[in-house]
């Protein structure tokens, strides 16, 4: 964070000083009780239904308290916590952040999608930061609540941020473009997820959506040419620049001769009338379509095409991603555990597809979550995919995935099929068919420690 004088926030946001001194700086900000106060020289927003432990304040002194609490309980202060009162401590919030934001005139990319974002995210950082200093979210800890320490990570020396937004509920995207003010904006792809905080698909994909009215007026809106249901999003009012990538010829960063290549995926990238071969590390067409959505926002910060290409061949595919490893008796275990949604399911069995020929295919599906009432239909058309496909042995683990075992069988499958409750018992059962020619398939929730744990397991040598 860039350090600011007190007394300059205070006459910034029209507040009283009650207690304490104002010519010192703050070097972070959080909103109490939603973020941890871990350090010093903090700013703390504090809502009047948050219960102030003064002595906690004391001990990270000297920290600053912006709040429209009662003045006397606000005079509890002790003396080397700062105390400014505010007419409201939610307009005083937005006002610190949007001036905070405002401070800063630099590129600022935001990532949503149902699969693909924290891959995206981390593929644009590796590419930028080769050249430049950048603030990014960490991992796919994308929650609205984390955007506020995120904005904070910005300060004078960062030359672009890259931010991926996550979405729980409607209004989660929007509230988070509010704080980032994105120039650009990425949708990788829109799927099904969410479906008990979003009603339905039509919620899902509006607020998706939200992305778009998120951006600055003057910003960028990518997005996937291919994906059937980003068409559905009305562009009608974007005042911006809209580029679009994928493998449809109209797509204004295009890929072709897609082919999978050793440990991950080549093909050649199409722009401006010029043709570049490209290499991915990860396969999977979805991969491609990674590194489609990473080269046009590379275009747009003006950036060159053919030195983001040699640097993505240098990326490191991220953990538990289709992840490759060794496992019981030299068998090859695909290690899918990161999330689990209808469409990064499809994405997993077309990889499996692709290089599974003359192998023991072996699929392992876990629950998948946060579908609310249609929870029952997209297990049931995952089934349905994997009757399509050439799988020696399905193994559903949950009380949810059963119902894609279930209708499986019911379409027909050739493959021998097993559901579980837990993975309790379901060792003994692969451990036999685990051999060189055997290619497993295991995919759950991240939330799924068992899962995870199991996945780990079956790398391990006998």
């Amino acid at each position: 964070m860039q350090a600011l004088q007190v007394k300059s926030i205070r006459q910034l946001l029209g507040g009283e000083l009650l207690n304490g001194k104002e010519n010192w700086y703050v070097q972070h900000a959080i909103y109490y009780k939603r973020h941890d106060l871990v350090a010093t020289h903090t700013l703390l927003f504090v809502s009047k239904s948050d219960t102030i432990d003064w002595k906690e304040l004391d001990r990270r002194a000297p920290a600053v308290i912006i709040s429209d609490k009662p003045t006397a309980e606000l005079a509890q202060a002790l003396p080397q916590t700062t105390v400014i009162q505010v007419r409201s401590v939610l307009q005083a919030y937005w006002k610190f952040i949007y001036y905070y934001r405002q401070l800063f005139q630099l590129p600022v990319v935001a990532i949503t999608g149902t699969c693909g974002k924290t891959t995206t995210k981390e593929m644009l950082k590796h590419v930028l930061s080769k050249d430049m200093s950048i603030q990014a979210s960490i991992s796919s800890k994308n929650e609205p609540r984390q955007s506020l320490p995120y904005l904070m990570g910005i300060d004078e020396h960062t030359q672009a941020a890259v931010f991926e937004l996550g979405l729980g509920n409607n209004g989660n995207i929007k509230h988070q473009c509010m704080i980032y003010q994105p120039t650009i904006g990425i949708i990788t792809n829109i799927g099904v997820h969410h479906l008990d905080g979003c009603r339905n698909l039509e919620g899902y994909i509006k607020a998706k959506a939200e992305i778009v009215e998120g951006i600055r007026p003057d910003g960028t809106l990518i997005m996937n040419a291919d994906d059937g249901n980003i068409k559905k999003i009305s562009l009608h009012a974007f005042k911006g620049k809209v580029v679009t990538f994928g493998m449809s010829q109209t797509a204004d960063v295009r890929a072709s001769h897609i082919q999978f290549a050793k440990e991950g995926m080549k093909f050649q990238v199409h722009t401006d009338d010029q043709s570049f071969q490209a290499y991915i590390p990860g396969y999977g067409e979805h991969q491609v379509y990674n590194a489609l959505a990473v080269i046009a926002t590379i275009k747009e910060l003006g950036l060159s095409v053919q030195k983001t290409i040699l640097r993505l061949r240098t990326f490191q595919q991220m953990a538990r991603h289709l992840e490759f490893s060794q496992g019981i008796g030299g068998s090859t275990i695909i290690d899918d555990t990161w999330t689990n949604n209808p469409t990064s399911i499809e994405a997993a069995i077309k990889v499996l597809h692709s290089i599974g020929k003359n192998k023991k295919v072996i699929v392992v599906l876990g629950d998948i979550k946060r579908l609310g009432n249609f929870e029952k239909k997209y297990h049931q058309e995952i089934g349905s995919l994997i009757a399509q496909y050439d799988i020696q042995t399905l193994i559903t683990i949950g009380s949810r995935a059963e119902e894609i075992a279930k209708q499986a069988l019911k379409e027909g499958t050739t493959a021998e099929v097993h559901a579980f409750k837990d993975v309790e018992g379901v060792l003994d059962v692969l451990k036999p068919k685990l051999d060189a020619r055997t290619l497993l398939l295991i995919k759950g929730p991240m939330s799924s420690r068992s899962m995870i744990a199991f996945a780990n397991q079956l790398k391990e040598s006998p």
